[in-house]
């Protein structure tokens, strides 16, 4: 439990005045110094942004065979993990629904069961095959031109 000094006290304190005079060692264009700084702040700021997106943007050229050929790297790693959880997440998914659907004395139950065995086997085939055509329409468009 917090106490506020009136209550120690027993009586209210004497409030600041609204309008505050300068202070005697202060020169007044000591108040306007941080929004100076804050502008100086951001100027520096955005001029390193716009620093970095130059050089950016000048390296890009330099880079992009290595780049897109690192991405493909990687994205292909990538979607072999994503295939190889997949199936394992699909097939003990798939076994939970299995067993509900011959367990359950409850017909709502193996509704849902069965409705979430189509869900499964639609997902797990539709993964399945993004991977098959980015493989086979990979090498027809190498190289940005596409010869039937």
């Amino acid at each position: 439990m917090l106490m506020t000094l009136k209550d120690k006290l027993g009586r209210r304190l004497p409030r600041a005045p609204a309008h505050r005079a300068p202070s005697p060692g202060r020169p007044e264009q000591a108040d306007a110094e941080p929004g100076r700084a804050a502008n100086i702040r951001r100027v520096i700021y955005w001029s390193i942004v716009a620093l970095a997106a130059a050089l950016i943007i000048s390296l890009q050229p330099a880079f992009a065979a290595n780049i897109w050929d690192t991405f493909s790297t990687i994205m292909k790693d990538v979607y072999g993990k994503l295939l190889g959880i997949s199936t394992i997440v699909a097939v003990t998914a798939a076994t939970v629904a299995l067993l509900v659907r011959m367990i359950s004395r409850n017909q709502r139950a193996v509704d849902e069961a069965t409705t979430w065995l189509k869900r499964i086997a639609v997902t797990w085939f539709i993964l399945n095959t993004l991977g098959f055509i980015i493989a086979y329409i990979q090498p027809l468009i190498q190289g940005g031109t596409y010869t039937p």
